[in-house]
């Protein structure tokens, strides 16, 4: 079964998966294992995501391919992105963080006070 037969018989309702062998092996590994985001867009939004990708983003390309205007392909992309959430790449220090780092000498108490003023 693929992810696009998985996809219609679950009708867009959430599922977990539970079991998960590795190919050539037998290995397997049961758990509870979310998906990733892109695997529980439906299948319509998996595709436009990847037509999006393979035209380099171009917003005109993507009016060409599925024959629609610009305002229609900018709701459609707003409406994915509520879907997904961000990953923060550079996330703000926690207060422990920012104590260890004073404790360790890396930072000056101003720097550390600074810090924690901005930390939530």
């Amino acid at each position: 079964m693929d992810w696009q037969e998985l996809t219609n018989l679950t009708r867009g309702q959430p599922f977990v998966v539970e079991r998960v062998r590795l190919t050539g092996s037998r290995v397997a590994i049961e758990g509870e294992f979310e998906l990733p985001q892109l695997a529980q867009l439906t299948l319509e939004d998996q595709v436009f995501v990847t037509a999006f990708v393979r035209c380099h983003g171009s917003i005109k390309e993507m009016e060409r391919i599925f024959g629609v205007s610009y305002p229609t392909i900018k709701s459609r992309l707003n409406r994915i992105g509520q879907a997904l959430t961000f990953v923060e790449t550079d996330p703000a220090p926690s207060r422990a963080d920012v104590i260890d780092r004073l404790r360790r000498g890396e930072i000056t108490a101003q720097q550390a006070l600074s810090a924690l003023e901005d930390t939530p």
